[in-house]
């Protein structure tokens, strides 16, 4: 008789060789762990302060009609963004935050064996959308705490790169260039190679930091998101912005159905409430300031910082940061470390309320004692 044989899927040799790994270890995923939940939630780069309640007024009204699929164009939020920003419709797509984007572009330009160059310790989830489209990964170290741009693109040339990632500012230390900078840097971009501008963090930033670039340069394109300084991490409301060519080609491939209806609506409101925004501007700048305070009064080195979380050195390598990591996280503060040097010599800390940062302050001379002893 014979014996009925079932299989398994059949993935391709590709997905079978890759980790079933994710990159980041969620606060909700360690409280499940631990038993017990958090007192600050001080590590996910979110922005504590939250949305506009504009926003949050327009989601709970278009609840009513979630029965309903969100626009596939995403039509009215397009145009409110090309409008914002000067330019077409043409030129934006949005999508399932920057990390649905980052995927798309890699899907549209990423093959088997195609290189991508990237800095060591830059933003992991780009590195999983390249692995998991077979590219081969060029990564650069820090220089000065600050990812390399110049030498970025001179390796882009040495391999031929097909995409090159650059964060301005910088997760996950804060850091930023000038636009000046990066304008001048725009003429070393090799033919072929496509500059991914990461600027998730730019509304924090100072003034000069988004450099001018023409949104028809066909050797750019940018990524901005609606989870940092509007507030709305968990909507995952992301958009690029680049000529139309290539935003065009993210038709191709791209989920059309992917937005949320609640999340596109409330991403609206925030887009008009640009007084909300400063003034949430202003608070993550007090509170980055406060994190600076904490810092300096327990002889640490808070490292310059334009974005929604202060990178904080303590004082020695990363054997030292993941003793104090684990120290705050068994009192109830979550905080996370950059996992790469430079950066791992410090935690980084988002920037948050006054009752949070009065939590960690409490906590960090008993927690800086115990980890150097």
């Amino acid at each position: 008789m014979t014996q009925n044989r079932r299989h398994g899927p059949r993935l391709t040799a590709l997905a079978e060789s890759l980790p079933a790994s994710v990159p980041f270890v969620g606060p909700e995923a360690q409280e499940r762990i631990q038993g017990f939940e958090f007192k600050a939630r001080l590590g996910a780069n979110e922005n504590v302060f939250g949305p506009s309640p504009k926003a949050i007024d327009a989601m709970e009204r278009a609840a009513r009609d979630i029965w309903m699929y969100g626009d596939p164009e995403s039509h009215d939020l397009r145009h409110a963004l090309a409008a914002h920003h000067g330019v077409n419709p043409e030129n934006i797509m949005v999508g399932e935050g920057i990390d649905g984007l980052l995927g798309y572009l890699a899907r549209l330009t990423v093959g088997p064996g195609d290189t991508v160059v990237t800095s060591d310790g830059a933003y992991p989830t780009f590195n999983y959308h390249v692995a998991g489209f077979g590219g081969v990964l060029e990564k650069l170290p820090y220089r000065d705490d600050r990812e390399d741009l110049p030498a970025l693109l001179a390796r882009a040339a040495e391999v031929d790169a097909k995409l090159v990632y650059f964060a301005n500012p910088d997760n996950p230390m804060g850091s930023w260039l000038t636009g000046a900078e990066i304008e001048a840097a725009l003429d070393d971009i090799p033919d072929g190679t496509v500059l991914i501008l990461d600027e998730a963090y730019v509304e924090f930033a100072p003034l000069g930091t988004a450099p001018q670039i023409d949104i028809d340069d066909p050797r750019v394109i940018r990524m901005r998101t609606f989870s940092k300084a509007y507030g709305m991490a968990g909507a995952r409301v992301g958009y690029a912005m680049a000529a139309e060519p290539l935003i065009t080609a993210f038709n191709k491939i791209r989920n059309h159905f992917g937005m949320n209806r609640a999340a596109q609506a409330g991403a609206l409101a925030a887009l008009a409430d640009q007084q909300y925004l400063a003034e949430n501007i202003a608070r993550v700048a007090a509170a980055r300031e406060q994190i600076n305070r904490i810092a300096a009064e327990n002889g640490l080195t808070a490292l310059p910082s334009a974005t929604n979380f202060v990178a904080i050195d303590c004082g020695g390598d990363e054997t030292l940061a993941k003793a104090v990591l684990d120290a705050l996280v068994a009192r109830g503060i979550f905080v996370r470390m950059p996992f790469a040097a430079p950066g791992n010599r410090c935690i980084r800390l988002s920037c948050g309320p006054d009752r949070d940062l009065a939590l960690f302050a409490s906590a960090l001379p008993g927690v800086l004692q115990a980890a150097r002893g």
